[in-house]
């Protein structure tokens, strides 16, 4: 039985990498948008890589890790962007 990455997984990673270009481009209310998207889907692909059939478990925890990173630095750009 061949395994597959899952849709949500995908998902997750792209919102997270997508995210961070909207961060370096100065819109952090964009990027957190897409960030908290990415720890739902992130968290919904893990769930599913249970099954033997649908991997992107090890995938789904990246996302999630470089979302939560990107949440950190998102609300320290919009704090900078209020202050200077």
């Amino acid at each position: 039985m061949k395994q597959r990455t899952g849709a949500a997984a995908t998902l997750a990673i792209i919102c997270a990498v997508l995210g961070f270009v909207f961060l370096w481009s100065g819109q952090p209310f964009k990027a957190l948008f897409l960030y908290a998207l990415a720890i739902v889907a992130g968290g919904t692909g893990f769930t599913m890589a249970a099954s033997p059939r649908v991997g992107g478990g090890a995938l789904s925890l990246g996302a999630i890790g470089l979302s939560v990173v990107g949440v950190i630095l998102a609300i320290l750009v919009w704090i900078g962007l209020v202050l200077f």
